[in-house]
Order: structure tokens, then C-alpha cells, then sequence
């Protein structure tokens, strides 16, 4: 019997209606960026992993780093590869992008700044996955290296929204087909495994290809801050700063997001 297929993969296949939706995403770009010329001398080797569609693997590149990028998404790989292919040359060729996974690769090397962004930390689903991730992590980090990763920050009224209603109901035209589109939201929490089932509706008001509404699952693991820096502490990191949003806020009831950086221990 063939493997059941992960549908929650759906959000990453459609990479052009990705990129849109997400196009005025910037202050993490400029965030993992300006944090590699702090941390790192020019032209380091940096590891993204989750580096989807090239967002922050652009922007990192175009500070003048080498740029090794793994994602699971073959289209995101694709659309990440165009991306970087429009770049002037001294900065398209210092990049190099893997199709795997973020809890079992192995690259055979060693990077003083690895980074995770966009709420990729959150499709590790159990402790097991957790775990693995970050061993992976930790083994592909040198001696005094860093690792870099935001997710968001569990809002119980968001969860407990009613999962039979749909939310935050957005017109926009599809910027391939042209065809007018509304975008809505549910989801289902699950407080034991802390998981939140979610449901991304798009559905037709005009004229153009999509003639029923898609439904797009995606999965998003909530991550609690003091679970989060005991789940880092248990896999040998040290939390250096926990902050709230990419400008350095102090992490509070108010925050929308957790920014983690952090060191392994040192032995």
C-alpha cells in the first residue's frame, strides 16, 4: 500500500499564490540578515533549513553570504531556485539548495549560523520530531555557532475560536489566473498533543480555473515559551535571547511572536 499522502504539504504546491500573500513579509528578511553581519564575518556559510521559497535565503545572499538552503517542498525548492536565479551572478552563485528533511539530514558540514523562520519550528509535531531536529541541528553547528528561529506565540483566544465558523474573510484577485478569490480561515485545537488543525478556504467569485472552494489543511504545533526554552535546554542549548518580535521587544503576554537565538552548551 502506497504511504497516505501529507496534505499539509497543499499550502507549499501553489508557490506563485505563496509568495503573494506573503510578499509584504519583511522585517524577519531584515532581521536574519542583519543578525548574520553581527554575528558572522563576511561571507560566512550560513544553513537555512525550512528555506521555502528563497525569502530569507535572498536576503541573506545579498549581504554577500554562502547560503546552503533544505526544504522538504520541491516546488518551494523550484520557486526558491528562480528566485536566486535573478539575482546578479556574485550572489546567485554562492547559494546551493538540498531537498530534505529538517529532523534527518546530514549534510557533512559544519555552519556557524543555522536559521529557521517563519513559523517552520511548528511542523515539528512531537517531542521525537522536536528532538531529532535539534540534534541535527546541533551537530551541523561549529564550536561557537548560533541558531537562529522564530514561532509564534500560542493565543488561547485565537485557539479557542470556533472551529464552525470561518475568520478573516479577504478578497483578492489570484496574481497568475486573474480570477477573483475569497480567502477565509478556521481551525480545530487539539490541547493534548497542542497541535492546531487548520483550514485555509479559497473560494471562487468570478470567472477563471478554480470552480469549487479549495480547502488547504495545515498542521501548526503551539509552542509555550517556558516549554519552548525547557525543550531547548533538554537538547544541550542555551537560550542567549528570547524576545518578542524581530525588533528585540521583551517577550510578554502582549507578544505575537517568540525570536529565539542560542548557543549549544558547551561541554
Amino acid at each position: 500500500m502506497a504511504p497516505k499522502r501529507d496534505r499539509t504539504q497543499d499550502h507549499y504546491s501553489d508557490v506563485v499564490l505563496y509568495d503573494y500573500e506573503y510578499r509584504r513579509r519583511r522585517d524577519d528578511v531584515n532581521y536574519y540578515a542583519a543578525l548574520a553581519m553581527g554575528e558572522l564575518p563576511p561571507e560566512s556559510e550560513i544553513l537555512e533549513l525550512c528555506c521555502g521559497s528563497g525569502r530569507i535565503t535572498r536576503g541573506l545572499l545579498r549581504k554577500g553570504f554562502h547560503v546552503t538552503g533544505l526544504d522538504l517542498s520541491e516546488p518551494m525548492l523550484q520557486q526558491a531556485k528562480l528566485g536566486i536565479s535573478r539575482l546578479p551572478k556574485r550572489f546567485r552563485d554562492n547559494a546551493t539548495l538540498h531537498k530534505g528533511n529538517m529532523i534527518d539530514f546530514d549534510l557533512k558540514r559544519k555552519f556557524p549560523l543555522v536559521v529557521m523562520a517563519f513559523n517552520s519550528f511548528e511542523h515539528l509535531y512531537s517531542r521525537a520530531e522536536i528532538e531529532a531536529c535539534l540534534q541535527q541541528v546541533k551537530s551541523h553547528l561549529t564550536p561557537e555557532g548560533v541558531f537562529a528561529f522564530d514561532v509564534q506565540m500560542p493565543d488561547l483566544a485565537w485557539l479557542l475560536k470556533d472551529p464552525d465558523k470561518r475568520w478573516a474573510r479577504t478578497k483578492f484577485k489570484h496574481p497568475v489566473t486573474g480570477q477573483e478569490l475569497a480567502y477565509s480561515t478556521n481551525h480545530e485545537y487539539d490541547p493534548v498533543t497542542q497541535i492546531a488543525h487548520i483550514r485555509l478556504y479559497y473560494e471562487p467569485l468570478g470567472d477563471g480555473p478554480l470552480k469549487e472552494t479549495r480547502v488547504v489543511p495545515l498542521r501548526q504545533r503551539k509552542f509555550f515559551p517556558a516549554e519552548l526554552r525547557a525543550l531547548l535546554h533538554y537538547s544541550g542549548f542555551e537560550v542567549c535571547s528570547h524576545n518578542a518580535d524581530f525588533a528585540g521587544d521583551k517577550l510578554d503576554e502582549f507578544a505575537d511572536s517568540q525570536v529565539l537565538l542560542c548557543r549549544p552548551y558547551k561541554l
